[in-house]
């Protein structure tokens, strides 16, 4: 029988099967697909064959995992060499971010919008906590959105606390399977509940002392929406190691210097130092933002580190 998944607890999973009964299911044997290693080997949101064991007990085993349309990974928070699939099978993704309370960072952003497009995902960038931004964060959102904007992003700004810009939210969602994710402390457990408070996520405030969020939901899920599509609840995530990425591949997924780079002098350029670098060029004439290129070069730095 044809299921798919909606939440993995690591051993276990919970999958809505084809007739929208959910059954408790687990893996027989262990998992190897296409020589991935990764922590866990089914996410929310593939799509199984299973067989049901117990109709009574609504229990199941899962025997095959269908190929994925694409998936989302970060490295293993438990093992740098491992990966970890956060969500599978996207239509796109949704990154909420702060200004104020805790305040995310657009080295976070940038690495966040490299996963989506390693793996061809749309990523929309929502801007919460609006009614908390004085004068010098609306002006630093007005020149984030321009980045942003440039490049192919879609970028919103609301306040769920003050129920605005969440309708329009909301409207993006329908029809749709889309990974929210964010820090923890941003509001999206807030965000689901504004707009489908039937689900009644639990929410956690920032912790004062460290200004970072705490920590609510320990595993993805993914929540149909009452009328159509699906959304996937992601943990708040505080570092997003990038996976699969080699340090030459990396400017492929800025999409604003993969549109340059087909003129640099060399083809193995990597658009710091080399001459005739076309990415260079457009930077020096305000094609490309300075914000995003040292992104690039503080991500390359870490990718260093890391191989």
């Amino acid at each position: 029988m044809k299921a798919r998944i909606y939440k993995s607890t690591g051993s276990w999973y919970v999958a809505k099967a084809e007739t929208g009964k959910m059954y408790n299911a687990r893996i027989k044997g262990v998992f190897k697909i296409g020589g991935l290693t990764s922590t866990n080997p089914i996410a929310v949101g593939d799509e199984v064959d299973m067989q049901i064991e117990d109709v009574l007990e609504e229990s199941a085993m899962i025997d095959t995992i269908c190929d994925r349309k694409n998936y989302v990974a970060r490295v293993s928070p438990h093992n740098k060499h491992q990966h970890h699939i956060i969500a599978a099978n996207l239509d796109q993704s949704l990154l909420f971010a702060t200004l104020k309370d805790p305040k995310t960072s657009q080295g976070f952003i940038d690495r966040f919008l490299i996963s989506c497009e390693a793996y061809h995902i749309p990523a929309i960038i929502v801007f919460n906590k609006s009614d908390l931004y004085k004068q010098k964060e609306l002006d630093h959102f007005a020149h984030l959105q321009k980045i942003y904007s440039s490049i192919g992003y879609q970028v919103m700004l609301c306040s769920v606390e003050k129920n605005s810009g969440v309708q329009e939210i909301a409207a993006l969602l329908e029809g749709k399977t889309t990974l929210l994710s964010g820090h923890s402390g941003v509001g999206k457990s807030t965000f689901i509940n504004a707009v489908f408070p039937t689900l009644q996520l639990r929410t956690q405030e920032v912790s004062g002392w460290s200004g970072k969020g705490m920590h609510t939901t320990t595993f993805a899920e993914m929540f149909d929406l009452p009328t159509t599509g699906a959304i996937i609840d992601t943990p708040g995530i505080r570092e997003l190691g990038l996976v699969d990425i080699s340090k030459q591949e990396l400017a492929h997924y800025f999409p604003e210097m993969r549109a340059q780079m087909v003129n640099c002098h060399f083809n193995n350029c990597m658009h710091i130092e080399e001459p005739g670098c076309a990415v260079k060029q457009a930077l020096e004439e305000g094609k490309i933002a300075a914000d995003r290129y040292v992104s690039y070069l503080n991500i390359l730095t870490t990718m260093d580190a890391a191989h």
